[in-house]
């Protein structure tokens, strides 16, 4: 075996799996590995926090689907990471977090910036390991890597930061790729007879679909049974919109004809999907889920299956796999078996009520810009190949009924993790991911202001040209929701004062544009893909109460009950 120092271990390991880029901001703790990226071919992408590098990681692995690196100084640096890593973790996204830490003869003593980094985040890493020994370094960072690609989400590797020192005996090759079968024969032939004797089977499409490149397979399926698709939460590039048996995603935000559509299933195939709970909650007062359909669950953690649903048939395979073998199943037990026009008929028919539903939503009276009329634009001008990453709050909810039928991994949300700031750092690792297609990051100004205004300075340094629409309506849209249904319109810490987030991009060095009415969209995004770099657009759009959708958290709240009104009238008060 070759003689190398812990540094070079660790670089030639990053390069061994393919690694060219690491997001992170510059420390002291892993300077003597950064100092050997330039020459392993390895970018280093600095950003203003260590959250985007997580993120920017995040959005790096979904698009590629082969595990990407974040990297940071200890302490404080690395705490940083812990909210965007476990947005990761919700995503299934194979992030390798390396976080060194204060050196071994230190752990313990309070030096500085010392504090056990592991418990941070034992909850949101699928495997995370402390290098015992220097000459472990390549090993253990092999390992990060295969648990990433095997158990489908983040891993962390922690080194103390004298561990990067000292000579070595080292062997350097790259991890295998894992394969996935689509489930037991018994599982198989069950589901295919649950399958081919439904009179109402819907397919629920999830990210597992995406992640294992089964839209073709889901279609063959779907239209061999005439079984409608929808989208689960947020996961709108599980399936192509644009399909005669699509009906859009279920959850918050998302679409009536894919509700009225489910609850009527008798039979419904997850496919690719945990079921999680937030996402199955009623919406528009619809409580759309089919408690009396058997429900077939697939997906490649076996842990999930059956954990949030009750379920007739709980299959651990590969969403594609288990489509593509199912379906050979069900052609032996249907053979010959027609499109049931009937169904595509209802079909269409609930997308053309709700896509009319959506066009008069948008087309409604409003004091400024509709915040439907400005997502019904965006979603009209974007480019087909672009991907879409969306934040957390009120408009960017109102995302989930307009951005789809755009290819796989192309539209990345916050999902159930719900983290604001989350958009923009996602974005600038989907653009690097595919420097070929344009990436727009859709933020609230709340949001925004959280990492979004800052990374801009990140995407101007590293010409990363991700462009950026700010909903700007100069408040927490989602909180002000709820103040306004529940607690008789009291704002307390939702309103906002924003400066002209347009003027400061360009101070920054990106274009920056803003608009305040829908019939600028077009050409502010057509100006914006011409720079060829970082853009912002400032959208002022209405905040009023009529505009904003339903309450983002109808489960969590309750109407408020106060006893101390009296009191407090005639309390004495210093």
């Amino acid at each position: 075996m070759p003689k190398m120092t812990p540094s070079e271990a660790l670089v030639e390991t990053l390069a061994a799996e393919g690694v060219d880029t690491v997001f992170g901001i510059v420390g002291s703790a892993y300077m003597d590995a950064l100092d050997l990226f330039p020459t392993a071919g390895i970018r280093f992408v600095s950003v203003a926090h260590e959250q985007a590098a997580a993120h920017a990681a995040d959005g790096m692995a979904r698009v590629t689907g082969r595990p990407a690196v974040c990297i940071a100084q200890n302490g404080p640096g690395a705490a940083n990471f812990v909210s965007a890593i476990t947005a990761a973790f919700w995503a299934h996204s194979p992030v390798v977090a390396v976080t060194p830490e204060t050196g071994s003869l230190g752990i313990g003593t309070g030096g500085f910036q010392e504090l056990d980094q592991m418990p941070w985040f034992a909850a949101c890493t699928k495997y995370q390991v402390r290098v015992n020994r220097p000459q472990r370094m390549a090993e253990l960072a092999r390992r990060c890597f295969y648990l990433a690609k095997t158990l489908c989400g983040p891993t962390q590797l922690n080194i103390p930061r004298d561990y990067f020192y000292g000579d070595i005996d080292c062997e350097i090759y790259p991890t295998g790729e894992v394969k996935r079968g689509p489930g037991s024969a018994e599982d198989l032939r069950r589901a295919a007879e649950l399958l081919a004797g439904a009179k109402r089977p819907v397919i629920l499409a999830g990210g597992g679909v995406s992640w294992s490149r089964a839209e073709a397979a889901t279609a063959a399926l779907a239209e061999y049974l005439s079984a409608p698709v929808a989208n689960t939460y947020l996961h709108n590039d599980s399936f192509d919109w644009t399909h005669p048996l699509a009906v859009g995603p279920i959850g918050y935000c998302g679409s009536k004809a894919a509700m009225h559509t489910l609850a009527q299933a008798d039979v419904v195939l997850a496919l690719g999907t945990r079921l999680g709970p937030f996402g199955t909650l009623a919406q528009y007062d619809i409580d759309y889920w089919p408690d009396k359909a058997k429900v077939i669950q697939v997906d490649v953690d076996p842990a999930v299956l059956g954990l949030a649903k009750r379920v007739e048939l709980a299959i651990a395979g590969d969403a594609g796999e288990f489509a593509v073998r199912v379906l050979e199943l069900v052609k032996k037990l249907k053979p010959g078996q027609e499109p049931i026009e009937e169904r595509l008929a209802e079909v269409k028919r609930r997308r053309r009520e709700w896509q009319e539903e959506l066009d008069a939503w948008a087309a409604a009276p409003s004091s400024l810009m509709h915040p439907r009329a400005l997502l019904k634009e965006l979603a009209a001008c974007l480019p087909a190949e672009a991907i879409v990453t969306t934040d957390v709050g009120n408009t960017c909810s109102m995302c989930n009924a307009y951005f789809g039928g755009r290819g796989p991994r192309s539209f990345l949300a916050a999902l159930s993790w719900g983290n604001c700031g989350i958009a923009y750092g996602v974005a600038m690792g989907a653009q690097l991911a595919a420097p070929g297609r344009p990436v727009v990051a859709l933020q609230g100004d709340g949001a925004w202001g959280i990492s979004g205004l800052a990374e801009v300075m990140t995407a101007v340094r590293e010409e990363i040209p991700v462009i950026a629409v700010v909903f700007n309506n100069n408040q927490w849209g989602a909180e002000k929701k709820n103040q306004i249904d529940y607690y008789d319109n009291r704002f307390v810490g939702t309103n906002l004062a924003n400066p002209d987030f347009a003027q400061i991009a360009r101070d920054m060095g990106a274009a920056g544009y803003r608009i305040d009415a829908p019939d600028q969209v077009g050409d502010a995004v057509a100006q914006a893909l011409a720079t060829g770099g970082p853009a912002v657009i400032d959208a002022v759009i209405d905040g009023a109460a009529e505009v904003l959708a339903e309450p983002f958290r109808r489960d969590a709240l309750q109407m408020p009950v106060r006893h101390l009104e009296k009191y407090r009238a005639t309390a004495h008060r210093p």
